[in-house]
């Protein structure tokens, strides 16, 4: 996930989601021992390769979770496929995977590709690529090849093929790539991203894509090319304007709770972002929210709280675009143990922006089902069921 590149500053990955739960480790470690590791190692048991088809140029594809903070998709690529699982990402328009090439000491535990064994592989220029990430770096060269997702293909794909993976979370990731669907002004200078691949040529029937996130674990996340499936949203879609046509941005008016302003009192913007785990914003605004929201913390950190605690705290609510989104403390207050939370907002964006600015990510995304329109260039929110 590449956030405001466009800015010309460092880019973030879906990693930063680790950033913030290690620190949460480091400074309640007595507290969080006691947490169970079942909380967080949620994964779904259905399988991956299952795709669900409306039309021949849609398909609904499952997403696995991986500790409750990122969703992997499977891919395959070359002749004959190679599988992988790359993880999505709405804040950045590359497709990279692990390679034979790779060595450094993290690849060896991924999936990696062989164009030896590709009847479909072309090689590009040998120039060396690096995509940087909040929480590492990936540098390695580009190739092309063909590109299948369930039963849409996208030929002559361009993506790259990882040589080293460096630098923190990356090295212990436990995906085999990133697939990146954001719009193409941020992929690399003169590649097509796979989504606008499948679009110009018409391998999906409409230039948009949805997101069901669940919040059951009996029910599957999916990720919905060329189309909706309305069944996975209550009433109609809300439409609101993308702000700049690079990530995934929207206008807010405000952030409320009990009829107060917390966030946000002059307008903001937000980037909705399937990459990041949780809600982001300017750290001293968080704060702020985490002592109101927890007046009575645990050990002294405001964003560890008592379970029994929460049930009476009211919606956050986003006005955007005029219209209200709740958000309830079922969405915003996460359970690690039987007895302790944490609240879902993190600090940090002021690092990004000198402005306010708030990342919506599955937090967010959970609560309401989410299509991102790239015709027209706007985002639809209904309730997901």
């Amino acid at each position: 996930m590449k956030w405001l590149v466009l800015l010309g500053l460092v880019a973030l990955s879906e990693c930063i989601v680790i950033i913030p739960m290690m620190k949460m480790k480091t400074l309640q470690e007595v507290v969080l021992e006691e947490i169970k590791p079942k909380y967080f190692l949620e994964e779904q048991s259905y399988s991956l390769s299952q795709e669900t088809t409306l039309d021949h140029k849609f398909s609904s594809h499952p997403l696995r979770k991986i500790l409750n903070m990122a969703y992997v998709i499977n891919i395959t690529i070359g002749t004959p496929p190679q599988e992988f699982q790359v993880i999505i990402d709405t804040s950045s328009s590359d497709l990279w995977v692990s390679s034979i090439y790779c060595q450094s000491a993290s690849c060896c535990k991924h999936l990696r590709y062989n164009p030896k064994a590709s009847s479909s592989f072309q090689s590009g220029d040998g120039k060396h690529i690096n995509l940087r990430y909040g929480c590492g770096r990936i540098t390695g060269v580009l190739a092309t090849d063909t590109v299948r997702i369930g039963r849409l293909i996208a030929k002559s794909q361009t993506f790259v093929l990882s040589m080293n993976q460096l630098s923190g979370a990356l090295e212990h990731a436990s995906y085999d790539g990133m697939m990146g669907l954001a719009h193409p002004s941020l992929a690399i200078h003169g590649t097509t991203p796979i989504f606008d691949n499948l679009n110009k040529n018409r391998i999906i029937s409409e230039p948009g894509f949805a997101f069901f996130i669940s919040s059951w674990p009996q029910k599957s996340s999916l990720l919905m090319l060329g189309g909706v499936d309305h069944a996975y949203h209550k009433g109609a879609l809300k439409w609101v304007p993308v702000t700049q046509a690079h990530l995934w941005q929207i206008a807010v008016n405000h952030i409320s709770m009990n009829k107060k302003v917390i966030a946000s009192s002059g307008g903001c913007q937000a980037i909705l972002d399937v990459g990041s785990s949780f809600l982001f914003g300017p750290t001293d605004i968080v704060r702020s929210i985490q002592r109101s929201i927890n007046p009575s913390p645990i050990q002294n950190e405001h964003q560890l709280i008592l379970c029994n605690s929460t049930m009476t705290l009211p919606p956050v609510i986003f006005t955007i675009n005029g219209m209200d989104f709740p958000m309830s403390h079922k969405y915003y207050i996460q359970k690690v143990s039987k007895d302790i939370c944490f609240i879902s907002f993190h600090g940090g964006t002021e690092y990004i922006s000198p402005s306010e600015t708030w990342v919506l990510g599955d937090i967010f995304l959970r609560a309401y089902f989410t299509v991102f329109d790239r015709n027209k260039n706007k985002i639809g929110l209904a309730p997901s069921v």
